[in-house]
């Protein structure tokens, strides 16, 4: 089932997430809906707080990105069909040299900016079958990871731009959170009480 999401603005961006239990009620669906979701806004990542659900849950397949051709071939092919589910994950380090990605979301539709974030990390998690994992990622990989994690954590990109960038952008995001947004895809709005 594909679910609104969750707009700029709605209180629950903001909150951290949640540990799952194994035993949480329905997880196999939630994460199928969060798939569906996903995919019919055409993300490459989404977390649960973007539906609504302060949860430590979020899932990411960056299989578009292959297709930059900016990548080296390599970095092409580690990303083709890399599709994951991150349950209670926890950043255990971020290294090397920071660089800057143009970064958008789902939940602040039609503004992109460049984020200066570590070339790699070192996650902990578990999957969608409580295995627990231990990786690192670099890259292109981090980077959308690293996003996705700053969501359970209550963090948006927006929250690393310089205060200067903030201040153009209020506007605009105060138009998001009022729903003044054109959107392809189902979005819930702080001051609404359906997704549109």
């Amino acid at each position: 089932m594909v679910l609104p999401i969750v707009a700029y603005g709605d209180p629950v961006l903001r909150k951290v997430g949640k540990e799952i239990e194994k035993d949480f009620p329905k997880l196999d669906e939630l994460i199928e809906n969060m798939w569906e979701t996903m995919y019919n806004a055409s993300g490459v990542g989404l977390a649960a707080p973007q539906i609504g659900l302060a949860l430590r849950l979020f899932i990411v397949d960056a299989t578009p990105f292959a297709e930059d051709d900016e990548l080296t071939e390599a970095e092409q092919n580690r990303i083709k069909g890399f599709k994951k589910v991150f349950i209670n994950a926890k950043i255990e380090e971020e290294t090397g040299s920071e660089w800057n990605f143009n970064e958008g979301c789902l939940s602040i539709p039609d503004i992109r900016e460049d984020v200066s974030r570590k070339d790699t990390i070192t996650i902990t998690y578990v999957d969608e079958n409580f295995k627990k994992n231990t990786e690192t990622f670099d890259g292109v990989l981090a980077r959308v990871i690293q996003h996705e994690y700053d969501h359970i954590q209550g963090i948006l990109f927006t929250d690393k731009l310089s205060s200067l960038k903030k201040r153009l952008l209020k506007g605009r995001l105060a138009n998001v959170s009022k729903g003044k947004v054109n959107v392809e895809y189902r979005m819930r709005f702080p001051n609404m009480k359906k997704g549109r």
